[in-house]
């Protein structure tokens, strides 16, 4: 297992060790001289993001580092962000399952995203872009296997029921997904300290891939969190990379005045769907306490059983 870093950004006097995290605002100049640096998380107007295509471009370029637009269900600023062919981009999306957790697919060829989003996704949509669609988690992963692709489970702890590692799914239910994906997000930046930790030592102990991203919705926050590999900029090698758990991830949190702009930000497109949101809310309510409730009867029937030895 890993160890979880509370470290300044990494020096590049020294060699860039594989599979590390590091809790600090990336240096980025330094980071780039000796790696790939991919801000891994990032959304745009094209689904809950403040800004077009064009803006998040000319802030990529003056950062000097890559992007994945990972919009919710939605691929069509991944697309446009592609046809930029002076920034380094991974195709991808973020997915909200039926349970309405999320899911990062990054896909080797934008050919194999467009494919995935029209034949496999598209069909099963809701009726706002922030809706959950028709598919369960464990349907998704199977669709999105039929490509070559790698999946990260974003901010695996974190509010409400976002975050896979929820009492939706059960112990043995989150065991198989965690098992079926390639990577976890050990930092995002829009994520609480605590959820980020606990997100990371996941990883740790599941010795899976590690990504970080800033989950970002507003050009402030592109590359406080980022994922760096030590490989040329090629699509190939930076995922594959992911996949070996050769990556290193350097970021920390915006505080909490940032966070509570961007959440400002994110309701123009929340709010149409809101009615969803509160009913997920609602089950997610009742998920929690059927949780809370059965690890009380389980104590209790513990205690019981050692008080008659």
């Amino acid at each position: 297992m890993g160890t979880a870093y509370r470290a300044s950004a990494c020096d590049a006097a020294q060699p860039l060790n594989p599979h590390r995290v590091h809790f600090a605002r990336p240096d980025l100049d330094r980071l780039r001289d000796r790696s790939t640096v991919v801000d891994m998380h990032f959304h745009s107007r094209y689904s809950d993001g403040f800004n077009d295509i064009e803006a998040i471009a000319a802030r990529v370029r003056k950062m000097g580092i890559g992007i994945a637009v990972t919009d919710h269900n939605a691929i069509g600023g991944a697309l446009e962000m592609a046809r930029h062919r002076d920034i380094f981009s991974i195709p991808g999306i973020e997915i909200t399952s039926r349970e309405g957790a999320h899911l990062l697919v990054y896909f080797y060829e934008i050919h194999d995203l467009v494919r995935f989003y029209e034949k496999d996704l598209r069909p099963f949509l809701g009726k706002e872009v922030m809706s959950s669609c028709a598919l369960s988690m464990e349907s998704l992963i199977a669709c999105a296997r039929q490509y070559k692709c790698v999946i990260v489970f974003p901010h695996p702890f974190s509010a409400a029921y976002v975050g896979v590692c929820n009492p939706m799914f059960s112990s043995i239910r989150q065991q198989y997904l965690l098992a079926s994906a390639d990577g976890i997000e050990a930092i995002n930046a829009g994520n609480l300290h605590k959820w980020n930790m606990d997100s990371t030592l996941l990883g740790f102990n599941l010795d899976a891939g590690l990504t970080g991203g800033s989950d970002g919705h507003n050009l402030f926050q592109f590359g406080r969190a980022v994922t760096c590999a030590a490989c040329a900029k090629d699509r190939a090698a930076f995922l594959d990379a992911v996949v070996d758990r050769a990556t290193r991830v350097v970021g920390k949190e915006i505080n909490i005045l940032r966070k509570v702009t961007s959440n400002g930000m994110k309701l123009r497109s929340n709010f149409r769907n809101s009615s969803e949101l509160f009913g997920k809310n609602i089950r997610y309510g009742y998920a929690l306490i059927h949780s809370r409730s059965r690890k009380v009867r389980d104590r209790m029937r513990r205690h019981g059983k050692s008080a008659y030895r």
